[in-house]
């Protein structure tokens, strides 16, 4: 029997791997200048109890938050210090092991053009997040000088972006948080500079970056969107309780009763009778008002029944 024989083969190297050793790099420490400095920004003034950071410990996202928890969760140990975040490893991003409802802000730098099922790591993440929680996306856009170039690793050329990278647009990843209730906040692109892979070059074409922001937005090498978790439906907001003004005791007018005699009204109240004679004579008036009253006429007062 040969040595090795009935082995499987090792496993192949995570497509994360590649992309940090792309980080390493002159271009891609332009990349996460970028993004450490706009990631700084947006959750900033992002409030909660629970701050996760999926993978990608090269780059602190949470370095700017207040919260009182923070902590990345990656597929691997990672030389980089990562100084205000607690590192947990977790083997696949598809299947996390948090509670529903109990993160308030989730980061995602780079997760989902290299995840094996993007769709499964948003369902995840909506999942794990509470409600009017937030996540901050990040990714390289295909639509770009960038993209263009990797592109052309069809026609034999050698790859300038990790191969294994599956890129996704904005305008798709926003129809994804759409179909799950995400409220989109905003979205923004950068890296405008070309393909190159020496400082010297990144530096002669910086001015891009200034000209590509205000000319070309919507061709930047990099994306960063924020939304919003919303759940609609009922809410409880508490025992309802009655205004004091409406069991406030109210006045209602008294009752009368009207009886028309001989073109006489006569209105009997609890205790008055007024009487008010159109026609008639005063004393027929009263006359036939008296048996109203439960009282004798005077003409028949001495008679007999």
């Amino acid at each position: 029997m040969f040595p090795g024989a009935g082995l499987s083969p090792p496993p192949p190297e995570p497509a994360i791997f590649r992309l940090s050793e792309f980080l390493r790099s002159p271009q891609g420490r332009y990349v996460l200048d970028w993004e450490q400095q706009h990631l700084d920004h947006a959750v900033a003034d992002i409030f909660g109890y629970h701050a996760l950071q999926l993978g990608l410990p090269e780059i602190d996202a949470l370095r700017e938050n207040r919260m009182p928890l923070r902590f990345c969760a990656a597929d691997r140990q990672s030389d980089v210090d990562v100084a205000k975040c607690a590192l947990t490893v977790v083997n696949r991003f598809e299947e996390l092991p948090f509670a529903s409802h109990s993160i308030d802000l989730v980061v995602m730098p780079h997760i989902l053009e290299f995840a094996a099922e993007p769709h499964q790591v948003l369902r995840e993440v909506d999942r794990v997040l509470v409600p009017e929680g937030q996540v901050v996306i990040t990714g390289f856009n295909p639509l770009s000088l960038w993209g263009m170039r990797q592109f052309l690793t069809r026609l034999g050329m050698e790859p300038y972006l990790p191969r294994e990278g599956q890129f996704i647009s904005l305008p798709r990843i926003k129809d994804w948080l759409k179909l799950l209730s995400f409220e989109v906040n905003r979205g923004r692109y950068g890296c405008y500079l070309p393909s190159v892979r020496s400082d010297r070059w990144l530096q002669r074409w910086r001015f891009m970056d200034r000209a590509g922001d205000r000319w070309w937005p919507f061709l930047g090498s990099i994306y960063m969107v924020t939304a919003v978790k919303r759940v609609r439906g009922m809410r409880i907001i508490g025992p309802v309780r009655r205004r004091a003004e409406l069991l406030r005791p109210a006045l209602t007018p008294a009752t009368s009763r009207v009886a028309r005699v001989s073109g006489a009204e006569v209105e009997e109240t609890g205790q008055a009778v007024s009487m008010r004679l159109a026609s008639a004579s005063v004393a027929e008036a009263a006359n036939e008002a008296l048996p109203l009253l439960g009282a004798a006429s005077p003409a028949t007062a001495g008679q007999p029944p």
